[in-house]
């Protein structure tokens, strides 16, 4: 007889499989770290009516050791963006040389510059003068091996359409992310999730997403502290904070909900439940599963079948027809404009990211906002990659 545990190790074992085993640690100076600022990657324009602006944060939390290098005190980098006013600030870099180098070679993007990719155009700009008003706030964390950059399409449309959003980067958890003083950090966390045995795992798996939740409260923490971590926290309103996360960073929205009270609304972008949403649920608040086929009821992933039942508030279960696992982010748009399509995932990258950001734009502004969005209430004669399912 196979078990919802016999199958969540399987889970384990293909995301363990997944994941680059990288140097945790390499030394950069300032010249290797400089962005080109031209290329010919281009992220898709935001839709809303803001200007983007674009702050950068790091946090460091004195009570915690990071939980793959304990000698080290837990540390963040988060992109923090905003409705900013037209024409102000500079614009702001995608990634660094050796932040682009590191992702081309775990994505296996051959003939890719990492001063291309590095220069990728975006929307927001730096030290971009505010648009002063009070705003929801979502949090977006991205899966592992990915750094927080991947999911900028998505955070530059939310902030153009009135949301302050904070994306988070995990010490250890991407394939490499620029931290002050010269160090890119690399996937530690993949190295021990590799060197653990088969059957520690799915708890080992389970872990990562409830010590993200537990980096999630402390950047909350610090974004609504009496003196706040951020210049411009004033235009956050506390009462309504969503967060979404894209893989493990799903599962790690669930986690940072059953703990942290102030997360309002939550979306789990293709992402296993390998740390159960809670058998009495999240009390009430909304929750939104988006995802590739493979994530439909009955299919290879049973934890949304499972967890599906333990969700007790609104709640919505959809699928995105002709998607793999990577299309969640920035990803699949890079990919295809390099001329490396994924051959498995048949929607154009561009066409995909114009679904996420409709869905995941509904979902919060439906329930951050109180404004109503039918298309979240069934098919949309638009939207024809979009299934609903009611198991």
């Amino acid at each position: 007889m196979t078990t919802t545990f016999d199958i969540t190790k399987r889970a384990a074992a293909a995301f363990v499989a997944a994941v680059a085993l990288v140097p945790p640690v390499l030394s950069v100076s300032p010249a290797a770290a400089a962005v080109t600022p031209q290329s010919g990657f281009a992220l898709p324009a935001p839709s809303g009516r803001y200007a983007v602006g674009r702050d950068v944060l790091h946090l460091v939390d004195q009570s915690r050791p990071d939980p793959w290098v304990p000698e080290d005190r837990r540390e963040l980098m988060v992109s923090m963006y905003y409705p900013a006013s037209a024409g102000t600030g500079r614009p702001a870099a995608y990634l660094t040389t050796t932040e682009a180098s590191l992702f081309i070679e775990a994505r296996a993007m051959a003939g890719v510059e990492p001063e291309a990719l590095s220069g990728t155009r975006t929307a927001a700009r730096g030290q971009a003068q505010p648009r002063w008003g009070r705003y929801p706030l979502v949090i977006l964390t991205p899966g592992i091996t990915l750094h927080r950059h991947t999911l900028t399409h998505l955070a530059e449309e939310l902030a153009s359409r009135g949301y302050v959003v904070a994306s988070v980067d995990h010490a250890y958890e991407s394939v490499g992310t620029a931290f002050p003083g010269g160090r890119v950090l690399a996937c530690t966390a993949c190295t021990v999730l590799g060197n653990t045995d088969e059957e520690d795992q799915p708890a080992a798996i389970a872990g990562l997403a409830t010590g993200r939740a537990q980096d999630i409260t402390f950047v909350l923490d610090r974004l609504t502290a009496a003196t706040p971590a951020w210049r411009h926290a004033g235009l956050i309103d506390r009462g309504r904070i969503g967060m979404a996360g894209h893989s493990i960073g799903g599962n790690a929205t669930a986690a940072t909900m059953a703990t942290d009270s102030r997360v309002d609304a939550g979306l789990n972008m293709d992402g296993t439940f390998f740390a159960p949403v809670p058998a009495d649920g999240l009390n009430g608040r909304p929750f939104l599963l988006l995802g590739t086929p493979a994530h439909s009821p009955g299919g290879a992933d049973v934890t949304w079948d499972r967890d599906w039942r333990s969700l007790d508030g609104w709640k919505r279960w959809l699928t995105v027809t002709g998607t793999e696992h990577f299309d969640y982010s920035d990803i699949a748009v890079l990919a295809d404009q390099a001329g490396l399509p994924d051959t498995a995932s048949p929607l154009p990258g561009d066409r995909t990211a114009q679904i996420v950001r409709d869905y995941v734009g509904a979902f919060f502004d439906l329930h951050l906002r109180g404004i109503a969005r039918p298309l979240l209430d069934g098919p949309d004669a638009g939207h024809p990659e979009v299934v609903f399912h009611q198991p």
